[in-house]
C-alpha cells in the first residue's frame, strides 16, 4: 500500500501461529497474538533450550505455534 508517496505493509499472517504487522516489533516475525519475536524463540531452541522452556518463559505461546515456527525455519533453510 502506498500512502502519502510511502511504503506501507499491511499485516501478513503467516500460518496459522505466526503473523508478520508493522504495528509488532517493526514487522519482524512474531508468534500470533503476542509481541515475541519467532527469531528469539529459535535462537534459543538452538542454544539447547527446551520447548518446555519457551512454554513457561512465553505463556502466551503454545506448542504448536513453536512447532509451526520450527517447521518454518526449516523450509527457509532449504
Amino acid at each position: 500500500m502506498i500512502k502519502n508517496g510511502k511504503t506501507h505493509k499491511q499485516r501478513q499472517e503467516v500460518g496459522k501461529f505466526l503473523v508478520m504487522d508493522p504495528e509488532i516489533c517493526h514487522g519482524q516475525l512474531t508468534f500470533k497474538g503476542s509481541r515475541v519475536p519467532v527469531a528469539t524463540v529459535l535462537a534459543l531452541l538452538g542454544k539447547g533450550y527446551s520447548i518446555e522452556q519457551m512454554l513457561k518463559s512465553y505463556p502466551e505461546i503454545t506448542r504448536p505455534a513453536i512447532e509451526a515456527a520450527i517447521r518454518r525455519a526449516e523450509e527457509m533453510s532449504r
